[in-house]
């Protein structure tokens, strides 16, 4: 993620001194994402993920924390945090919550092929299962009242088209609920730069600190928004086709998920939609950040809303 707290060798060194890692060798900044703070650590035991929570407070960590080390142990290809020797998942770095978790092969690819978005939905409907069994719960707090409370925040700073396109679909969403699908652990961030392939194959999903509690449909249409788009903004056929082929091999959506699928699509964009004008017109902070263009996904809304064909 990109780099908002800084943290230099002493003070990582220092901080190291709580797990049994060896000794620091390289602490290397990751500029990438718009959320927490990320460094790459080698130590002489081996290589790691250092996370530092800009939002996140200590006490919230435990659900997202326990969460990754469950799927690791239930084969769900994803980073396991370490312990350290209190026993603890995390702790203070430079006044601020952090852990540390293994660090995975593989590489993000912009352009996946069929194949691996058929491996991604697959291993998505593996998460699902797994999580089925996850005792903990946490709210979605980026749900529909916060889309709807960060939008009316944005739309002072947009021009009058494009703000009168965010309140048709905030008012067409508004519309809607899907309290009757099944629910569950959700990612709820499954963007092409949160999985880690190795060829064909999934090599992790990362970052799961949006990870909540809601409909899995709403956790497919995300993932689902992200992987099957093509440069234009167009929906690749192939790509959507295999996507859901891959999630189905595994957990078969239910007839009422099939016919909510082209809202929840619409309500997966939107969510992005007002986390990226958010970022635009309100950023945080950093010494590496960059905000992403919000124009994506109100394109892909306003795709969505004219399109006939879902692919299932």
């Amino acid at each position: 993620m990109s780099v908002y707290t800084t943290v230099s060798d002493d003070m990582m060194q220092s901080w190291l001194s709580r797990y049994a890692l060896g000794q620091l060798v390289e602490l290397k900044g990751i500029a990438a994402g718009v959320t927490n703070t990320n460094y790459f650590v080698t130590t002489t035991h081996g290589r790691y993920v250092l996370t530092i929570f800009e939002t996140l407070k200590l006490e919230e960590l435990p659900y997202y924390l326990t969460l990754m080390s469950h799927l690791a142990r239930h084969g769900v290809a994803c980073p396991a945090p370490v312990a350290d020797n209190t026993d603890q998942f995390a702790s203070l770095l430079a006044g601020k919550p952090a852990c540390l978790v293994s660090c995975l092969s593989g590489t993000d690819i912009s352009q996946p092929s069929p194949i691996q978005c058929h491996a991604v939905g697959e291993m998505l409907a593996q998460m699902h299962v797994a999580s089925a069994t996850f005792p903990r719960k946490m709210r979605n707090p980026r749900g529909p009242r916060w889309w709807s409370e960060t939008a009316s925040a944005m739309y002072g700073f947009m021009d009058e088209a494009d703000a009168a396109s965010l309140r048709q679909e905030i008012q067409f969403q508004d519309q809607h609920r899907f309290d009757h699908l099944p629910s569950g652990v959700i990612h709820a961030d499954l963007f092409k730069d949160n999985v880690l392939m190795d060829g064909d194959k999934i090599a992790g999903f990362i970052d799961f600190y949006y990870a909540c509690n809601d409909i899995l449909l709403y956790d497919v249409a995300i993932a689902f928004n992200d992987w099957t788009r093509l440069e234009d903004g167009s929906i690749c056929p192939q790509r959507a086709s295999a996507f859901l082929a891959g999630y189905q091999s595994v957990r078969v959506l239910t007839a009422e998920e099939q016919k909510a699928w082209p809202v929840m699509l619409r309500a997966a964009a939107l969510r992005f939609w007002t986390s990226r004008l958010l970022d635009l017109y309100q950023p945080m902070a950093g010494e590496l950040t960059y905000t992403k263009d919000p124009k994506v996904f109100q394109r892909l809304v306003e795709a969505h809303r004219q399109r006939s064909d879902f692919w299932l």
